[in-house]
């Protein structure tokens, strides 16, 4: 039995850059727990000791920004919401059931209104926690627009966790997701049936590459 043809959706310098980002919110979702409700205090032992994550919280904070950013302007071209878009999220239940499937592109709609989530959480939280950080920046702000950015920065920072725990449960719920971030690549199938859009325009750009090479290899 002839193995599948398998596509490439995502490069090196991609998945190091996701998994960067990946393992920063790991460490800052636990820190930034422990720093917020007392329950989980003890999370706050992820750098060591406390005293530690109250040091190093904000420069992983710093890292994952800069790594979100690198990825928001690679893919933000891909991320505009569309007609298609507003078909897909019209007919979620049959995308769900596999009943119906509309023509996106790489991202479909859900996909893109969590990466403008995930964004707009970034912004709140790099201001807030700049806003926050002791002993470089914080007095710089009034007492009262510290209280503010507390406030924010602990509601952005809920609203990405939950963000990413539907971004993960998504992953491994469409089968063959997580090899696209792991190994970079995808089967023909599971381009054709989740984004034909962009297969089509993946395999367009194959066919015209092929035809590029024949036509060098006639001319030698």
């Amino acid at each position: 039995m002839a193995k599948e043809r398998l596509i490439q959706r995502y490069s090196a310098s991609e998945r190091i850059n996701h998994w960067v980002v990946a393992f920063c919110f790991i460490l800052l979702a636990f820190s930034g727990l422990a720093f917020f409700y007392p329950s989980f205090f003890w999370f706050s032992q992820i750098f060591g000791t406390p005293q530690m994550a109250r040091i190093v919280h904000p420069f992983v904070g710093v890292i994952m920004f800069i790594g979100f950013f690198i990825q928001f302007f690679r893919y933000v071209k891909r991320n505009f919401i569309n007609q298609e878009d507003v078909k897909w999220a019209l007919s979620v239940k049959e995308v769900i059931t596999g009943e119906h499937l509309p023509n996106v592109g790489k991202y479909n709609a859900g996909q893109k209104v969590m990466f403008w989530v995930m964004t707009l959480s970034m912004i709140v939280l790099i201001i807030t926690g700049i806003m926050m950080w002791q002993p470089y920046f914080a007095n710089a702000f009034s007492i009262p627009l510290r209280r503010v950015a507390i406030l924010l920065h602990a509601w952005f920072a809920l609203i990405l966790i939950a963000s990413i725990i539907v971004h993960v449960y998504a992953a491994i719920w469409v089968k063959g997701t997580i090899r696209a971030m792991t190994e970079g690549v995808v089967t023909e199938k599971w381009a054709k049936s989740h984004h034909p859009l962009w297969y089509k325009e993946v395999m367009a750009g194959v066919e015209q590459k092929d035809t590029k090479t024949t036509e060098v290899d006639e001319k030698l």
